[in-house]
């Protein structure tokens, strides 16, 4: 950007900051005037906006958690009696201890949906994109504190609405995390495909408004806000892959709820967009000539992009992580901002690979696989250039880099297997096992839970101007890390052996008898990894009130977010914005006397910088 636009932009962050001010007091030294309402709960500053998030995602996350142990007892020892089961769910749901199938049901859809969006997107971006866009581009907050805040509004009454609907009468949504009709469509198919499913309906619309103006939002403050000397090329990659994050978010977002809006017509209006020829006890239903394949269609073009909606941010933060951690440059900065483009762009033509089986024409077919196995490619650009970026470094292992380096080990992983679902002639044997559950849990969700993780523990001194507990981060890391690992590992064997997902209980196959320890084993480490998280909980709450104070930099960590004071104010900077100078990544530098250089040091006659300016 020329000098001319540099000023611009710093003139536009100086009159955010202006207009900013009636709403956060007069001015900065009115801040302390501000209620405990306006500070903490209607607040329009982007740090406060992150904790909400994050705290929210978090109690989110710790609800879905709870469903995934109560149905892995039922699926690890089925027809047994737990008193956890009748405590939690009560005798109409647990009757005698037992789990109800319809509540099993409910219990799958009701984790997936809040695992997908409450916690890996709301949760990962929610938190992170507001805590670091304005911090690492040098801007005095998002380009609208008013939207934010609307952000925030929507994504809690997104989650009260979804929390509410597990205390309908007759049970939440039933019909998996994808909502396929016609149980979705039929309010009468089943318990859970009446007033909770369309609560669920109604949650999810209220979360996509939230990530549309959160999105926007991000969108826009990366591309004006920028503060003097922040060019494209000197931005974090955190902040490359929020920014592309958000954009495919605001793509992809209301293709999900046009999905929504006719399936809801198709439930309450009597239209027929996703229904033809249904009988339900005995009768014909008046519906015809509407097709289920259709919402499959526009549920994937959100849901495949979503995969990387949840994962992109956990890249970002595993390259800062690692990065800083390493003490040395990022290798191959520019390959991993193209990385993050292709990764994109290709997101939105892989969606037929959910869709195999549903009687697509098998040259489509072909084009989605090619595609698919395309995506490979920026993937690895991305894994090897970790790698490359940890070997020889001067590592550092602190709970945030253990995270990461955990985060490239399932990235790896679950991209191997996932080449094999990527292969239409491989993918049909095993369409709708556990084989998919091992995949898409390792590759997608573990990986974006770690780096969730890892940015919890690195930017927790941004957050909470305190340090989290060291040892409790490492007992934390390395009980998630081998029971996530022993919960989807075994479970590519399970679908091998064409063990079906979703499935209540197989003790009707008598060829899957001999798998049955196999589930056990897996039951036993997922109740063990649910309770490491209480560690990680306490660690968290506790640490923020009562852990050591944090100095400024204690990662020694080149990024502008570090420059700001150890108070939180509103606005970051007092005074004048910073100007940068160079990239981000300047650790270890030949001839320097410190191992990090901040990007607002100027560079030396004769230096070069590593942006490529």
């Amino acid at each position: 950007m020329s000098t001319e636009n540099h000023g611009h932009t710093e003139e536009h962050a100086h009159g955010h900051d202006d207009a900013h001010a009636h709403g956060d007091g007069h001015a900065h030294s009115a801040h302390h005037e501000l209620s405990f309402t306006q500070k903490y709960i209607f607040s329009m500053d982007h740090k406060v906006i992150s904790r909400q998030f994050l705290i929210t995602a978090v109690f989110m996350a710790l609800v879905g958690m709870v469903m995934s142990s109560l149905f892995r007892l039922q699926l690890g020892w089925p027809g047994h009696k737990f008193w956890l089961i009748q405590t939690l769910l009560g005798d109409k749901w647990g009757k005698d201890g037992i789990l109800d199938p319809n509540m099993y049901l409910a219990l799958v859809t009701i984790h997936g949906t809040i695992m997908v969006f409450f916690l890996l997107t709301g949760g990962l971006s929610g938190t992170f994109s507001n805590l670091l866009i304005p911090y690492q581009v040098g801007a005095r907050d998002m380009a609208s504190g008013f939207l934010n805040m609307l952000s925030f509004w929507f994504f809690a009454l997104s989650s009260l609405i979804m929390i509410g609907s597990l205390f309908v009468e007759d049970g939440p949504a039933s019909s998996g995390w994808t909502v396929y009709p016609p149980l979705s469509a039929l309010p009468q198919a089943i318990p859970g495909s009446g007033l909770g499913m369309t609560l669920w309906l109604l949650s999810i619309t209220m979360f996509v408004i939230s990530a549309l103006l959160g999105g926007l939002n991000y969108i826009i403050t990366v591309f004006n806000l920028r503060t003097k000397g922040m060019s494209m090329t000197r931005l974090p990659l955190t902040i490359w892959a929020f920014l592309v994050t958000a954009i495919l978010g605001v793509l992809s977002f209301p293709v999900l709820v046009s999905a929504v809006v006719l399936l809801l017509m198709d439930r309450t209006f009597g239209t027929s967009f996703y229904l033809s020829d249904i009988y339900i006890g005995g009768q014909a239903l008046e519906q015809s000539g509407g097709s289920p394949i259709l919402y499959q269609h526009l549920f994937w073009f959100l849901g495949h992009p979503e995969v990387y909606i949840v994962l992109l941010p956990a890249l970002g933060i595993a390259s800062e992580v690692i990065s800083t951690n390493s003490r040395k440059p990022i290798f191959g900065y520019r390959a991993m901002i193209g990385s993050i483009l292709a990764i994109g762009f290709l997101s939105f033509i892989v969606w037929g690979h959910h869709m195999f089986i549903t009687g697509m024409n098998p040259f489509l077919g072909s084009v989605f696989v090619f595609t698919t196995l395309l995506i490979a490619i920026p993937s690895a650009v991305k894994a090897f250039n970790y790698i490359t970026t940890l070997w020889k470094g001067n590592i550092k292992f602190t709970p945030a880099m253990l995270f990461a380096i955990g985060l490239v080990s399932t990235f790896v992983t679950g991209g191997v297997t996932g080449i094999i679902l990527a292969d239409s002639a491989l993918d049909i044997p095993v369409h709708d096992t556990y084989f998919v559950v091992g995949h898409f849990h390792i590759v997608m969700g573990l990986s974006a839970v770690l780096g969730m993780f890892a940015g919890v523990y690195h930017w927790f001194p941004k957050l909470f101007l305190r340090q989290m507990n060291k040892k409790l981060g490492y007992i934390h890391f390395w009980v998630t890390f081998v029971c996530a690992y022993g919960v989807f590992f075994p479970m590519h064997f399970l679908g091998l052996a064409g063990v079906p997902r979703r499935y209540y209980t197989n003790s009707a196959f008598p060829m899957f008898d001999n798998l049955v320890n196999i589930n056990e084993l897996i039951s036993v480490f997922a109740i063990i990894g649910a309770l490491a998280q209480f560690i990680f909980v306490f660690n968290f709450f506790y640490s923020m009130f009562r852990g050591p104070k944090s100095e400024q930099n204690p990662w020694h960590s080149n990024t502008l977010e570090w420059t700001t004071p150890m108070a939180h104010t509103h606005g970051n900077w007092p005074g004048a914005l910073p100007e940068v100078y160079r990239w981000p990544y300047d650790y270890s530098k030949p001839g320097k006397a410190e191992d990090y250089v901040p990007q607002t040091v100027p560079l030396e006659a004769g230096e070069i910088d590593g942006g490529g300016h």
